[in-house]
């Protein structure tokens, strides 16, 4: 087992945010850390949306110096000698019975690592690290939390993104290329939004109300269920990519999914960035701009206690009222509930919570990148 090779396996539970945060941990692994990664994925045609070069018929393929490997069930026989040195299974998707086995059957053994949901929850710092022995295998598995505090992994980060996203801000001629490159006229005197939601019916008088807006307004939609709905509400059947859209001072472009990167550029570009999931809203805390986020949902209505931890955490920087209208807001988009009562606040603070932004990806960045946090901690050989 050469120290350097690494499996990561992924299994696509919500379309984009398990493989878009798998994909950028394997290539960042990979291109910054000269390690050999291969990546199991059992979703190439979700996988394929956020990364144009994949080829969902393929099972095994190279891109951007990860080996691709098609997650086959049932899969193949693996002997020990195949196994990587590191093994990491993502959001406790466990890797197949026969891998396992090889695993078991290893001398050394190899470093296996799950790596964990992304919560500002207490209680994360205390188990990030911990390791678990599996009953039936002499095998180890540890746990390691992404998160917002030092005692935690971290968030993902690219080496430089800081600094190309702050370029690209300051660069106008850059941003006029990028809105060109999407079909899009500059940004001349409106407010730009882009809106990454799961289907929600509080979209509907959250779009009335920005009809109604003394501003001009340009929102920014992926195609899929959230375009279909606002389809909908303006009577279009089939909101698809290319669809213009709106009323009054509102006007809605329904885009095709962009590679990553290009995803960056446009949370980096727009004024106000709804994101959902994990992957979109790590995303928008490096964009240094205001963000709205919907986490997402889970049983028993555990996505509430994350929503409240990490607001706690992020307006503890913000003022007392600045504090109290980004809660208010971020929750009533959480229950679907109208945003009217707090949509001229958010507004009116726009530029403190644009300030706040730059602040809270400064005290991100002190914390390490995941990857490189997470190199290190295999690096060890031992959880703590």
């Amino acid at each position: 087992m050469p120290a350097s090779r690494w499996d990561v396996f992924c299994s696509v539970v919500d379309n984009f945010g398990d493989i878009g945060t798998c994909w950028r941990l394997a290539r960042q692994l990979a291109g910054e850390h000269g390690l050999n990664v291969r990546l199991w994925v059992d979703d190439l045609a979700s996988f394929r949306r956020i990364n144009p070069a994949i080829d969902p018929d393929q099972d095994v393929q190279r891109s951007r110096g990860v080996e691709v490997r098609r997650w086959l069930t049932p899969f193949p026989a693996v002997t020990p000698q195949e196994v990587a040195a590191v093994v990491l299974d993502t959001f406790a998707c466990t890797p197949p019975e026969a891998y396992l086995r090889a695993m078991a059957a290893c001398e050394p053994k190899p470093r296996w690592v799950n790596v964990e949901h992304l919560s500002a929850e207490d209680w994360v710092a205390g188990c990030h690290g911990l390791p678990s022995p599996q009953p039936g295998l002499p095998l180890t598995k540890y746990f390691f939390f992404p998160g917002f505090t030092a005692g935690t992994g971290g968030l993902l980060r690219e080496r430089g993104l800081l600094e190309a996203r702050r370029a690209f801000q300051g660069d106008a001629v850059a941003q006029a290329e990028f809105w060109a490159g999407l079909g899009l006229p500059p940004a001349h005197g409106e407010l730009r939004l882009s809106l990454f939601a799961y289907d929600c019916a509080g979209v509907v008088p959250l779009l009335r109300l920005w009809e109604r807006s003394a501003r001009p307004l340009r929102v920014l939609v992926p195609e899929g269920a959230l375009a279909r709905r606002i389809g909908g509400h303006y009577g279009v059947a089939e909101a698809a990519a290319g669809a213009v859209l709106g009323a009054g001072a509102l006007t809605v472009h329904v885009l095709p999914f962009v590679e990553q990167d290009r995803y960056d550029r446009l949370l980096w570009a727009c004024d106000v960035n709804f994101v959902r999931g994990e992957d979109s809203f790590v995303r928008a805390q490096w964009a240094g701009r205001p963000l709205v986020w919907q986490p997402y949902r889970q049983a028993e209505d555990a996505h509430s206690d994350k929503l409240r931890a990490f607001l706690h955490r992020y307006c503890a920087g913000l003022g007392v009222q600045e504090g109290a209208v980004l809660r208010d807001l971020w929750q009533a988009w959480n229950r679907e509930e109208g945003m009217a009562p707090h949509w001229d606040g958010f507004l009116a603070h726009r530029a403190a919570y644009t300030v706040h932004a730059e602040l809270w990806a400064r005290q991100m960045a002190d914390l390490g990148d995941l990857a490189a946090n997470l190199v290190a901690f295999c690096r060890q050989g031992k959880a703590r």
